[in-house]
């Protein structure tokens, strides 16, 4: 069975290859058609002539043996230690696939062809051209596009819902809350948060007087008279405004300093309290077995989907102005930058390691599988189509050096006679 289909570029090598062809066995009858001619007069400059095409003669026909033996039996006697591709095409392809392996897909060479090429500045350059990038973002955009689609919703339900949440059920996360709260208080980070909370809340509270007054008047004594009522709401609702605004202003008001008490106790209780983890674990296990769960999250992924696809059919969008932004920044730093080009280069270096080191071997097994899977003949003819035309020069070359080695012998010959 024929695992070679012939190509574009298959036809030109085998046009070039005849036409080399032609040229050697033209050489070669040339020589022949000197010698003929010559053949009744070799006395003189004439000798030396013939002396010479017979010797080209030898050297063409020793070279077109020794070039013809390695793919074919020369005139198809079978020759010992001829046709030796067919022959011998496996141990070939075995000893090509050790060669690629000891001498091309080694660590040490990866890392130095990879320092040379200068990725890092290279890319950095590349993508300082507005059009290279665009050119990435389409790409980028493609992939997406069809990861998009082809991410069902029913895979991302049950992924959710058979994976995920029952991962996280079985997985205590108390006390890595716990954790991630204790560093955010110490760093302050859950003040912006309090400041929209209080914000909000105030700025409600000046806009709804009527709300509010309904709400406390609702817990009034039935027994008390309405003057009574209206003017304890009055005053509780300016009180309360008042109290919003002070906290809202004053970053070191009592109950911001009650609430940060308050936070970083949670968080060494989440951690060290048996009973508050145990309390939070529930919790966590109520929210995470209930059955919206899963329908919310499929409803979220829908919405996510429907926002990015949008995003990415629109190169207006957003998405594609900030990626644009993101890549020119990324090149500009890459060339600037040296330390982030090494760091950059250094990690490409481990990546391109691991793969030579991991795979480099089995990458370079295809060269003897494939060529164990060709038949004989074929594999001689394929071989021989790439590096024929080459070898022909060796029968070019060996009826010119052997004309003149035949006309140096004579010569010596002459002279000592």
């Amino acid at each position: 069975m024929s695992f070679m289909a012939a190509s574009p570029a298959d036809q030109q090598r085998r046009a070039g290859l005849r036409r080399m062809r032609a040229l050697a066995i033209s050489l070669l009858g040339l020589a022949a058609v000197v010698y003929i001619v010559t053949l009744r007069n070799t006395e003189g400059a004439w000798g030396y002539v013939n002396t010479a095409a017979e010797a080209a003669m030898v050297g063409a026909l020793a070279d077109w043996f020794a070039v013809t033996a390695l793919f074919r039996h020369p005139l198809g006697i079978p020759i010992p230690h001829t046709a030796i591709v067919p022959k011998r095409k496996s141990e070939i392809g075995r000893n090509l696939q050790d060669f690629v392996t000891e001498n091309f897909l080694t660590e040490d060479i990866a890392r130095e062809r990879l320092a040379t090429a200068e990725v890092g500045r290279r890319f950095g350059t590349w993508l300082g051209d507005q059009a290279h990038r665009r050119r990435a973002l389409t790409e980028l955009a493609r992939v997406a596009h069809v990861g998009l689609h082809r991410l069902r919703d029913d895979e991302v339900r049950a992924f959710v819902v058979d994976v995920l949440l029952p991962r996280l059920v079985h997985e205590p996360l108390s006390p890595i809350a716990g954790s991630l709260l204790e560093e955010v208080i110490k760093d302050g980070s859950h003040h912006p948060v309090v400041d929209i909370a209080v914000e909000e809340l105030h700025e409600w509270l000046v806009d709804n007087p009527d709300i509010f007054a309904a709400v406390v008047g609702e817990r009034a004594p039935w027994w008390s008279p309405p003057w009574l009522d209206e003017r304890v709401i009055r005053w509780t609702y300016h009180q309360a405004v008042e109290w919003l605004q002070d906290v809202r202003t004053d970053r070191a008001h009592p109950a911001r300093i009650a609430l940060d008490n308050l936070l970083a106790k949670l968080s060494v209780d989440l951690q060290q309290d048996q009973e508050v983890i145990d309390r939070a674990e529930a919790l966590k296990t109520h929210l995470l077995t209930h059955p919206q769960v899963g329908v919310t999250v499929l409803s979220l992924w829908r919405s996510v989907r429907v926002s990015l696809l949008g995003a990415i059919d629109d190169e207006t969008s957003h998405l594609w102005v900030r990626g644009d932004a993101l890549l020119a920044e990324f090149g500009e730093r890459l060339v600037d930058d040296a330390a982030m080009r090494t760091r950059l280069e250094g990690h490409l270096g481990d990546a391109v390691s691991f793969f030579v080191n991991t795979y480099g071997h089995e990458l370079a097994a295809v060269i003897s599988h494939t060529i164990d899977r060709w038949d004989g003949r074929e594999a001689s003819e394929r071989i021989e189509l790439h590096v024929g035309r080459d070898l022909q020069f060796i029968r070019i070359n060996g009826t010119i050096v052997g004309a003149l080695a035949g006309l140096a012998i004579h010569t010596v010959t002459q002279f000592l006679a």
